[in-house]
Order: structure tokens, then C-alpha cells, then sequence
């Protein structure tokens, strides 16, 4: 056999007993099913608030399930603020000690067992959310969409399951928004038939005023023509007031436009955004329960759920998916409350602004107008007419039928009086009945 036909290798270096007495190196078991995702080793210490705790909740553990993980990590806790425990990740120590084959509450005492500080020594899972949003997300997703606008009665009676939020302050101001909206609306509505007919009343003014102002110049005497040019020159003048008020009106209109037509609809796009995280994070919560009710039925039954006995890498993903999912639901949410109490303080004081403009505006065309009327009293006018003035021409005069009415009339009273005598004439006398 020739030197060309062997094959060499190098030998490996590797110390296996060194390589698994590292506990900073996670070596995935024979019976693990981590869907592909990967996982890398770590540790954390954590200094523990007053009440003694880190903030995290941990599920799993023996003896159904191999693993221990993180099911949820709290706001405002050591373990949020630090930043490297997430959901799904798997606990293996505890200040150095394994968690091996303990249940949950075993390695929950443990830790509080330890005062000030503990280390955790930890599985990373490096989780893909786009894995975890799978359709069954998708369609709990619509389904809330459509659970929202419904009685809760109904969908009870429909079978619907959903996941809600107690005591949700946001949905008070969002209902309060949509009433300054229709309150805007119908302010605008109104005023501008308000003004519209302002405007018309102020048109009548003004032909009023050409009307008596040309009666004042064509009027010969001198005093009768200055109380009619007086009096037109004052319709005049309420029909300037009047253009003068729209004017000053006109603005508050379009500033009542941009609340209603930008600020409002900016504030509606970030709702519809914030809903869509909302409906999202509240289907991976309800995907969460359904899969809890899963094992705990599965337990009741004594079975064996493969998922669970293979480290329940799938619901280690799903809480990863719900905690990102809430982490962006809380931004969307702030940014709201952020927006909704900027458009109400917009709101409180533009309206202020806006109202006493217009009424301002208004009580100084009124007063206008009632102090040029006030010195416009010109009656009764005193006027000279010619002898000519009432006398019309006969020659157009035209038979209406009231002459033949007349002598119909004056035919009837002849009749009367010719049966007048002879009724009185003829009065009966003698034995009625006939004796």
C-alpha cells in the first residue's frame, strides 16, 4: 500500500472534562429541541432590592420539564434594570451551584436565601420574534381587533377567548377625543351658518342702504333728503360692521380646521399604531395561557407533552415574542399619552382663545350696529308731495268682475224687499190642526 492511499488527521486537543466543567458553556443535550434557535452561556450578578427579590419569575423544572427558565422578568426590578435576563432564557446556577433536576420553587428559595447579592448563571436564547409570530398570532390578533368594538357579553355568548387589560386609563381618552372631535365639528358647522347668515343679513343691509341713500339724493327738500341719506348711510355702515366681524371670525374657522383636520387625524395614526402592538402583545398573552392550560391538562392526565420534555423550547419563544411584544406596546403606549395630553392642553387653550375671540368679535358688531341705529332715528320724516302724486290714470283701468258681484248683489236686495211684503202680508189664520 503507497503513502498516497493513508489518510491523517489531527488528533483533538480538546479535554471533554475540562469542556463540561466549564459551566459558562452550554453543550445542548441529546433530548433537547431548540427549533433551530441558538443559546450561548453567561452570567449575571444582581444586587437585590429592599424586599429581597431580583424581580424575575421562573418556570419549568422538575419533573416534567428539564429545564429552568425565566417566564417573566418585572419593570423597575434589579433584573429589568441590568438588562441580560429575558424571557425564555434557562437558569443552570445559582452563586455557582447547579440547578439541575430542582423544581422552580427549590431554586426560588434558593435565591432568596441569598442576601445582597446572587449570581445567575444562565442559557441566552437567541430567539428570532418572526419564528414566534406564526399565524395562530395572526388570526388571535384580528380576533382581538374585531373583540375590541364588541359587548363583552357577546363575545362571551360567541365563545370568544381574549385577553383584556384592566383598568385601562387610555381608552377614557380616547373616547374623550373622539367627543372634542364631534364637539369641534359641530362648533365649526355652526358657525359657519352663523356667519353665513351674517353675511346675507348684511347683503339686506346694504341694499337697504343704496335704497334710502338713493331716495335721499332724488328727495327735494333738504331735510327729508338728509334723513334719508342718514338713515341709508347707516345701513351702510352696519353692513362695513358686519364684513369687518367676518373677518376677525374667519381665522378662528380655519384654526378649528387644522385641530380638527391634523392634529386630531395625527393623533388617530398613532392610536391605530398603538392598537396594532396592543392587539399583538394581548395574543401572545393569550397564546401563553392557552399553552399553560396545555400543560397543566397534560399534567392532570399524567401525560407526557414532548414540547415540555424537550426543554419547551416553543414556549420559551413565545414568552421572548410577548415580552418584546409588550416592551414595544409600553413605548406605543407612552408616546399616546404623551400625544393625547399635548392635543389636550392644545385643545384647552385654543378653545379659550378662539371662544373670546369670537365673542368679542361679536359683541362689538352688535354694539356697533346698535350705536349707529341709536343715531340714525330720523322718523317721522316730514315729506312735500305734488298734487299729482296720488292721482291715477283712469284709462287703464280694467273690469276685475267686481261690478258684476256689485250688481248681483244690489239684484238679490231687490228680490228681498219685493218678498219682504208679501211674507208680512201673508200670515196665516184659522185652525191650524185642521179642527
Amino acid at each position: 500500500m503507497s503513502a498516497g492511499d493513508c489518510e491523517y488527521s489531527l488528533v483533538s486537543t480538546m479535554d471533554l472534562d475540562e469542556m463540561y466543567s466549564d459551566h459558562n458553556k452550554h453543550q445542548p443535550m441529546p433530548w433537547e429541541d431548540n427549533m433551530g434557535m441558538t443559546v450561548t452561556s453567561g452570567h449575571v450578578v444582581l444586587k437585590k432590592d429592599a424586599q429581597n427579590l431580583i424581580g424575575i419569575s421562573i418556570g419549568g423544572g422538575a419533573p416534567l420539564c428539564p429545564c429552568l427558565y425565566v417566564v417573566q422578568v418585572f419593570d423597575n426590578t434589579p433584573a429589568a434594570k441590568e438588562g441580560s435576563l429575558a424571557a425564555g432564557d434557562e437558569i443552570v446556577g445559582v452563586n455557582g451551584q447547579s440547578v439541575k433536576g430542582r423544581t422552580k420553587v427549590e431554586v426560588a428559595r434558593m435565591i432568596q436565601s441569598i442576601k445582597a447579592e446572587v449570581t445567575i448563571n444562565y442559557n441566552k436564547l437567541h430567539a428570532d420574534p418572526k419564528q414566534g409570530k406564526s399565524l395562530d398570532i395572526i388570526l388571535k390578533k384580528v380576533k382581538h381587533r374585531v373583540v375590541e368594538n364588541m359587548n363583552s357579553n357577546t363575545a362571551d355568548a360567541l365563545g370568544l377567548s381574549r385577553a383584556i387589560l384592566c383598568n385601562d386609563g387610555l381608552l377614557k381618552k380616547l373616547e374623550e377625543m373622539e367627543r372634542t372631535a364631534t364637539m369641534y365639528s359641530g362648533l365649526i358647522i355652526q358657525t359657519r351658518r352663523l356667519l353665513k347668515a351674517i353675511f346675507d343679513l348684511s347683503q339686506s343691509h346694504k341694499a337697504f342702504g343704496e335704497v334710502f341713500c338713493g331716495i335721499g339724493v332724488r328727495e327735494p327738500q333738504p331735510a327729508a333728503s338728509e334723513a334719508f341719506s342718514q338713515f341709508g348711510e347707516a345701513h351702510r355702515n352696519m353692513e362695513k360692521f358686519a364684513i369687518k366681524m367676518l373677518k376677525t371670525v374667519k381665522p378662528m374657522i380655519s384654526d378649528l380646521n387644522t385641530f380638527l383636520h391634523k392634529a386630531v387625524p395625527d393623533t388617530r395614526l398613532t392610536v391605530r399604531k398603538y392598537l396594532d402592538d396592543k392587539f399583538e402583545y394581548l395574543s401572545y398573552c393569550l397564546k401563553v395561557k392557552e399553552m399553560d392550560d396545555e400543560e397543566y391538562s397534560y399534567a392532570a392526565l399524567q401525560e407526557p407533552l414532548y414540547r415540555v420534555e424537550t426543554g419547551n423550547y416553543e414556549y420559551r419563544l413565545v414568552l421572548r415574542c410577548r415580552q418584546e411584544a409588550r416592551t414595544r406596546f409600553a413605548k406605543m403606549r407612552s408616546d399616546v399619552l404623551v400625544k393625547m395630553e399635548l392635543l389636550d392642553q392644545k385643545h384647552v387653550q385654543d378653545i379659550v382663545f378662539q371662544l373670546q375671540k369670537f365673542v368679542t368679535a361679536m359683541a362689538k358688531y352688535h354694539t356697533d350696529c346698535h350705536d349707529v341705529m341709536k343715531n340714525a332715528v330720523v322718523f317721522p320724516i316730514e315729506v312735500d308731495l305734488s298734487r299729482g302724486t296720488f292721482t291715477y290714470d283712469s284709462a287703464n283701468n280694467f273690469n276685475d268682475g267686481g261690478d258684476d258681484e256689485e250688481e248681483e248683489e244690489d239684484d238679490d236686495d231687490e228680490m228681498i224687499g219685493q218678498d219682504a211684503p208679501d211674507a208680512q202680508g201673508g200670515v196665516l189664520t184659522g185652525d191650524l190642526l185642521g179642527d
